[in-house]
């Protein structure tokens, strides 16, 4: 019957230059080449951030390797690394913690969550640590408390003043009370720096947070931050479900944070080399 016929359709050839198109490979966009941040969550391309690695959008500044912010900050050739070699034990016999310290130590070629030293910004002299937050997130240990400590006991005796980045989750709970034991320990040197009339500045990073903010983090004379920053003690949920509260979005933010006179200034990552070397200058001891 005509009315189930199948009807005959005009038979389109592609061209040679239409083949060639079809058959030509597609865009290739390779892994790893973008990053969200953190703070703002808008997508970026990784040349985007720079050596500082900073959000344009924003103004975040991306989680550094220690041994990167050292480059961006002191002076080429003059920073000395101190007390590298300070022994690791497992004082509370910690399950697997050995072989977890050990695994950070030969995957970031660092012997724990600080770097401690004196080197120069800017030509003046001063003792510097840095934390890193790769390194078991930055936990403060009995290895970090005593680094810093030491740190603090050498600029006393050198009368030097000290630079502090702060990037912690807070205690490490692998060493239970001796972790927190280090934040009195750290406060008591930092009180004697400071009774000398010794210059103390912190430079508060994300995230900061825990004991090194109940201790170091907030004890500089001058407290400055990046911006975006997390900056607090405990954690958002646990405060709100203390104080029966919604917290506002921002609550720990540095900019939160400044509004309220907590921290002094909050300065980009491109400006601080030249912000604390002119903090050095004008508070540099004389005569």
């Amino acid at each position: 019957m005509g009315l189930f016929k199948k009807r005959e359709y005009i038979r389109i050839t592609p061209s040679q230059s239409e083949k060639k198109e079809s058959t030509q490979a597609k865009p290739f966009v390779p892994d790893g080449a973008w990053e969200k941040c953190p703070s703002c969550h808008k997508p970026l391309h990784k040349k985007e951030l720079g050596a500082e690695r900073t959000c344009h959008n924003c103004g975040y500044g991306f989680r550094i390797a220690a041994s990167r912010r050292l480059k961006l900050i002191v002076d080429e050739d003059s920073f000395e690394a101190w007390d590298t070699d300070i022994a690791f034990r497992n004082p509370i016999d910690f399950p697997d913690y050995e072989d977890k310290v050990q695994k950070m130590k030969d995957k970031l070629e660092m012997d724990e969550a600080v770097i401690t030293g004196r080197g120069k910004i800017n030509g003046h002299e001063v003792v510097i640590g840095v934390m890193d937050s790769r390194f078991i997130m930055g936990s403060m240990s009995s290895v970090v408390g005593e680094k810093i400590t030491r740190a603090f006991e050498k600029a006393l005796e050198l009368e030097l003043p000290v630079i502090m980045f702060t990037a912690s989750g807070g205690a490490r709970m692998q060493e239970g009370i001796l972790s927190l034991m280090q934040m009195a320990k750290i406060s008591g040197a930092v009180k004697k720096h400071s009774e000398a009339g010794l210059f103390y500045i912190t430079v508060l990073t994300d995230p900061t947070t825990g004991g090194v903010t109940a201790s170091f983090g907030m004890q500089g004379d001058i407290i400055l931050a990046e911006p975006q920053t997390m900056i607090g003690f405990a954690g958002r949920r646990v405060i709100e479900q203390t104080i029966r509260q919604k917290l506002p979005d921002d609550f720990q933010k540095a900019e939160f944070l400044l509004d309220r006179g907590f921290i002094d200034k909050i300065v980009p990552r491109n400006e601080l080399r030249s912000t604390l070397g002119l903090l050095l200058e004008m508070h540099q001891k004389r005569g």
